[in-house]
């Protein structure tokens, strides 16, 4: 039987450590030029189910101007009143889905995304009291769900396709459907990251 993945001991350490890297581009062969970046943060839930963990993700409303009908991590841009982009990445968790603060143990920050459509952000990884009541916002969020990191983690559920833009060919990350949703694009490469900080993949 294939081992269950649990939380590293030392995640916080190993999160601590990936936060220090450079920031990832969602498209490597985008020209940055001199644009400004606008800074967000997500936050990439962890519950236990069972004898799994899970990562909690959102399918966002068709009514959003950015990313609309796309899988993603709660989350959004940040706000003056925001102390740092952990507070961010809450208010927004509360804001899209109704989720308390308090209920999230934050266990550190990936390395910063920067993003074709401007953005440049920083996921935020906490684990999450499981149950807890959710109340979603249908203006940002059409459904909230949940994927076993197990499965996640197989690499017979992910692969890449080519997308182009601007008549360049690169390799986008997609994980099969899972509960009728797919999981792409920036979403998926924070989710294989976080599994590589897991799992010491290389």
């Amino acid at each position: 039987m294939t081992a269950l993945i649990d939380i590293p001991a030392n995640l916080a350490d190993r999160l601590a450590e990936h936060a220090k890297q450079p920031s990832v581009w969602d498209d490597p062969e985008f020209d940055r030029g001199e644009r400004k970046l606008v800074p967000a943060a997500v936050l990439v839930p962890l519950i236990r189910m069972g004898e799994q963990w899970h990562l909690v993700y959102t399918l966002r409303s068709n009514l959003l101007h950015d990313h609309s009908g796309q899988v993603s991590f709660p989350g959004g841009s940040s706000e003056n009143h925001d102390p740092d982009l952990i507070a961010t990445a809450l208010r927004e968790s509360r804001e899209e889905i109704g989720l308390d603060p308090a209920k999230v143990r934050v266990l550190g920050c990936m390395a910063k995304m920067e993003m074709v459509t401007h953005f440049k952000v920083t996921p935020v990884v906490g684990v999450v009291d499981w149950p807890t009541v959710l109340t979603v916002n249908p203006d940002e969020v059409a459904r909230v769900f949940s994927i076993p990191l197990d499965w996640l983690a197989s690499k017979e559920n992910h692969d890449f396709q080519v997308h182009t833009h601007r008549s360049k060919d690169f390799n986008v990350p997609y994980f099969k459907p899972y509960d009728g949703e797919t999981v792409w694009g920036a979403t998926a490469m924070i989710t294989l990251e976080l599994i590589r900080i897991f799992t010491a993949w290389e």
